[in-house]
């Protein structure tokens, strides 16, 4: 199977490389496809596949292409590479906002895939969900969610809508993570901590907290109830983010990154049509 990657920036290089790292493919069968010719030498000495600058050398080639370029650069993307689009090749969108009707409306395609990956993919601790149009067939299917998971895991959803939803939660949802930690952080720090303490501090009880949730069946509930003891330390910090209604303030959080992510998509169609 031939890979094409459009797009040579951070995601793009985290599929070539997530790729490669696993064997899933090689440097023989992984193009990448780089408008700047700067950007392109710089591509060809990471020795990550062959690269070029041009659609009409390397798309007919492709029997997969991962479309990793802005969302604002589609209008121009779809324009330039569809006169050397074929029906039989898949195509996998990574482009927030940008929806199946309109890639297949505007670029041609047949077979498209749409996904939502997250910025931990660059670890190959990412999380994406991804769904497709009814001409992709099962094994095409297969053979994609294959290569998404050597960045991750991932979910396939048959509503294109959740990838809205998947935006707010999984999409954002390290940034959730940071700002919490960001806050723990200098909590410590007031408390007396060194800035390296303080981050060692909150970094691995988050690690920890974490594999401990992965590792067990128990509810997020449950485990507040082991950490917590009736008048204790921990009941404390609780009692306070219950008062302040900070659950609520965090799914509200969320619904508005969800609110956002149907405007960000309402306002690529209306710039399409």
């Amino acid at each position: 199977m031939k890979i094409l990657i459009i797009g040579g920036g951070n995601m793009g290089l985290t599929y070539a490389r997530s790729f490669l790292r696993s064997k899933i493919t090689t440097t023989d069968d992984l193009m990448l496809l780089e408008k700047s010719e700067e950007k392109a030498a710089q591509l060809k000495d990471m020795n990550i596949g062959s690269v070029y600058t041009k659609p009409d050398i390397c798309l007919h080639k492709a029997d997969l292409i991962i479309l990793a370029v802005k969302p604002q650069d589609a209008p121009k993307l779809f324009a330039y590479i569809k006169p050397q689009v074929d029906d039989q090749q898949v195509y996998l969108s990574i482009m927030a906002g940008v929806k199946i009707e309109t890639i297949s409306k505007e670029l041609g395609a047949q077979k498209i895939i749409r996904a939502m990956p997250n910025l931990p993919s660059q670890i190959g601790m990412g999380m994406t969900v991804f769904t497709s149009n009814d001409a992709v067939t099962r094994i095409e299917l297969v053979m994609v969610q294959n290569l998404i998971n050597t960045t991750g895991k991932s979910i396939y959803v048959e509503n294109e809508d959740l990838i809205n939803a998947s935006t707010a939660i999984s999409g954002s949802g390290p940034a959730y993570v940071f700002y919490f930690m960001d806050a723990m952080i200098k909590a410590a720090a007031e408390l007396g901590f060194k800035d390296s303490e303080s981050a060692l501090l909150v970094s691995q009880t988050f690690k920890g907290a974490v594999d401990l949730y992965n590792k067990n069946n128990f509810s997020c509930a449950d485990w507040i109830g082991k950490v917590a003891s009736r008048g204790g330390t921990t009941q404390a910090a609780i009692n306070m983010f219950t008062n302040l209604e900070l659950q609520d303030d965090i799914k509200q959080g969320i619904h508005a990154a969800m609110d956002r992510a149907v405007e960000l998509g309402q306002q690529k169609a209306d710039e399409n049509n």
